[in-house]
């Protein structure tokens, strides 16, 4: 019998193996030995003179052929009982790994015969009694939630569904104009302020003593991977917004081409309340008929998508995008579950 355990952390020198559950654009990356029927998430031992971290990135790469990948680590796991690759069935140790994949090799040069992309796990695992409980030890960290556990998505709209960028560098402009100084100087000024947790564009209009540019909406353009985020994830998902919007967001969303995929639109100027407030996050609770527990939020702006929704016990997804990706993350009330370069990698998750 092989009884497998988990730990926050042990003694770097009893890390023997390094194990990395992989995705590659929303499937699951498993491999195929040259001599066995079955299938494995990547990994294997650590060599003399490695740090886990480094053989965790070899065996990705010689295993799977990943170029192009970034890696995270979830926990320490042990394995105590005879396997494939311990004959005393003493309790040995690994660091579990969670890996995003972007892009392969051609060719394989290892052990490997051939690298398989899943829609689903398999059902012939080469370590039965290990591996799936690896797995289903990620989705309780928060790594692969459960799907029958998360019934709505919220989603933030400015720098989370809806690149500003056009529209900031418009209001930067214009602040420069107003103010004499040269945009690359309001720009960096602007940088500045956000890396200390505060609103930039705000922050230098109020500094200057000038009023601050209107916001030039029609600048504002979708992600690339918006739509197909949306459209992916509603399959299985109920889809909202909690967004600090303007009258008419709604219909905004609808001339983007994204309305059809979202159940459920709460905007700040329709409701009379703004978000940190938590009461915005309890009204889309409320009318989506949703528990906290149930929901996720995914926003760009920590003290506003984040912090609120922890606070309700939402869980939650801060997406590094535009501006709100240069906040400091100050304590554990600003720490959101999971954290994301990006909509894509995303669907890694849910």
């Amino acid at each position: 019998m092989v009884e497998v355990r988990f730990y926050d952390t042990v003694n770097d020198e009893l890390l023997k193996f390094a194990v990395i559950i992989s995705q590659s654009n929303g499937k699951w990356v498993f491999c195929k030995h040259k001599e066995r029927d079955t299938y494995e998430v990547p990994g294997g031992h650590r060599e003399a003179g490695e740090n886990i971290l480094e053989t965790a990135k070899r065996e990705l790469q010689e295993e799977t052929g990943a170029i192009k990948f970034e890696i995270k680590p979830i926990c320490v796991y042990s394995v105590t009982g005879k396997t494939r690759v311990n004959d005393t069935g003493e309790e040995t140790f690994g660091l579990l790994y969670f890996a995003e994949i972007t892009e392969f090799t051609k060719e394989l040069h290892s052990e490997m015969e051939k690298v398989v992309l899943m829609d689903k796990l398999p059902e012939n695992w080469t370590y039965p009694e290990i591996q799936p409980r690896l797995l289903e030890e990620a989705r309780q960290r928060g790594f692969l939630p459960k799907k029958d556990e998360i019934k709505w998505l919220f989603f933030d709209v400015g720098s989370t569904l809806i690149d500003e960028s056009r529209v900031y560098e418009d209001r930067m402009k214009k602040i420069a104009e107003l103010s004499g100084i040269t945009p690359q100087q309001i720009y960096e000024h602007a940088i500045s302020l956000y890396r200390r947790n505060k609103k930039g564009d705000l922050e230098i209009a109020k500094q200057l003593g000038i009023e601050l540019p209107k916001w030039e909406s029609q600048y504002e353009k979708l992600y690339t991977d918006s739509e197909n985020c949306l459209k992916r994830l509603s399959r299985n998902y109920e889809i909202g917004i909690i967004a600090n919007q303007p009258l008419g967001t709604s219909e905004r969303l609808e001339n983007l081409g994204v309305r059809k995929y979202i159940d459920l639109v709460i905007a700040s100027a329709e409701e009379g309340v703004s978000k940190p407030d938590r009461r915005i996050f309890e009204i889309a609770l409320e009318r989506s008929g949703c528990k906290p527990e149930k929901a996720v939020m995914i926003g760009d702006r920590i003290d506003n998508d984040i912090v609120p929704a922890k606070q309700l016990g939402m869980k939650t997804i801060w997406i590094k995008q535009g501006f709100g990706s240069l906040w400091t993350v100050m304590d554990e009330s600003e720490k959101a579950d999971i954290e994301v370069n990006n909509l894509s990698d995303i669907l890694n998750y849910l």
